[in-house]
């Protein structure tokens, strides 16, 4: 596992979101398939992607408790979209100095 930046966790967690909607736990589990990150780092980052309006929360109860969802916005799609399509031009060459 590599960490992460920032900005690449936002990228992690809206490629997460954008597939289906999802809970903390869930996309700390998913993103750590792939990278370091801490849960103390995910919260305050779900919750700037929110205040970006990136992202839209809804709870729904689960075993008797409630669970904060996640739901990926228009806004967050396009986000997400520049994201991969930045990555995908650096991997493939299309972006040199």
């Amino acid at each position: 596992y590599y960490p992460v930046s920032a900005v690449l966790t936002e990228c992690l967690i809206l490629s997460v979101v954008e597939q289906q909607d999802s809970y903390g736990y869930e996309i700390s589990q998913t993103v750590k398939m792939v990278a370091s990150i801490k849960e103390s780092t995910l919260y305050p980052i779900l919750r700037r992607l929110e205040t970006d309006g990136y992202l839209t929360t809804y709870s729904e109860e689960f075993q008797g408790r409630k669970r904060k969802y996640y739901s990926i916005t228009e806004d967050g799609r396009k986000e997400w979209r520049e994201y991969r399509d930045t990555i995908d031009d650096i991997v493939e060459g299309r972006l040199r100095k």
